[in-house]
């Protein structure tokens, strides 16, 4: 008898590469994290990664799962377009791939994208100002930090353009009235980024709530953290030590996502 409330998803890892495999492991594992950190939003939002290979293709999501549920069978490969790439009992959701899509397809190297509507991150997405510099949290995304104005649900082919040339080099975007987004050339460095990107906004909003005078760190302050951060990343820590460590903290909970 089925556990109540489970899905019973079949495995597709003797369909797929190892290659293919580890990512939607390491995909599902994300999923799983953000549903941890309190950054799901129902069934909607998204993260995606490129299969590794030629092909073009994609994992994402499928619609009706929560994040919490995720598993590396269930996330749907998918082309650029949105069209599901492999048999599955579950439904894709083209409409929700647009803005994964687009930049996906404009940087090589954004082999992973995140995008998420927390509380916190939309409300520093509705301060004209938008993310402040107030403290050493905040460093990481202001290294590489775009802002890209509300145009509606992001499903309209048309902002698709406006979107690359707002985001430009940058690795973090502040969606205006929508959310936040990270991308990066592995799972392990768009999650960490997007970590430090949600939590400095929540700092913010928590720091702007006491009506107290804020104190901001001074600019020769930030140049030093600026470069430190520069030095940290090239070192690719995230996936050399956090990411490791982040995996075992899912395995202790519930190692699920891996099937």
């Amino acid at each position: 008898m089925a556990e109540l409330g489970v899905l019973k998803i079949p495995s597709v890892k003797d369909q797929v590469s190892n290659e293919e495999w580890e990512t939607r492991v390491n995909l599902a594992a994300g999923y799983r994290l953000c549903a941890y950190f309190g950054w799901d939003d129902l069934i909607y939002t998204h993260l995606s990664a490129r299969v590794p290979g030629a092909d073009h293709h994609f994992l994402i999501n499928p619609l009706g799962l929560m994040f919490e549920e995720m598993t590396a069978s269930s996330l749907i490969k998918v082309d650029l377009n949105g069209k599901q790439q492999m048999e599955t009992p579950f439904i894709p959701n083209a409409a929700g791939f647009v803005i994964h899509s687009t930049l996906h397809q404009a940087n090589e190297e954004a082999n992973c994208v995140i995008h998420l509507h927390t509380d916190y991150g939309i409300a520093v997405s509705n301060q004209k100002d938008g993310l402040l510099q107030l403290c050493q949290t905040s460093v990481p995304a202001h290294v590489s930090l775009a802002y890209h104005d509300y145009e509606g649900f992001a499903v309209n082919d048309g902002e698709r353009e406006r979107l690359v040339a707002d985001i430009g080099d940058a690795h973090a975007l502040i969606l205006r009235n929508h959310g936040t987004l990270t991308h990066g050339p592995t799972i392990a460095q768009a999650f960490e980024l997007m970590y430090f990107l949600e939590k400095a906004c929540k700092i913010q909003i928590l720091s702007q709530s006491t009506g107290k005078e804020l104190h901001l760190p001074s600019a020769e302050a930030l140049e030093n953290a600026v470069r430190d951060v520069r030095v940290v990343a090239g070192a690719k820590g995230a996936d050399n030590f956090v990411w490791p460590a982040l995996l075992r903290k899912l395995d202790r909970q519930d190692p699920s996502f891996r099937t």
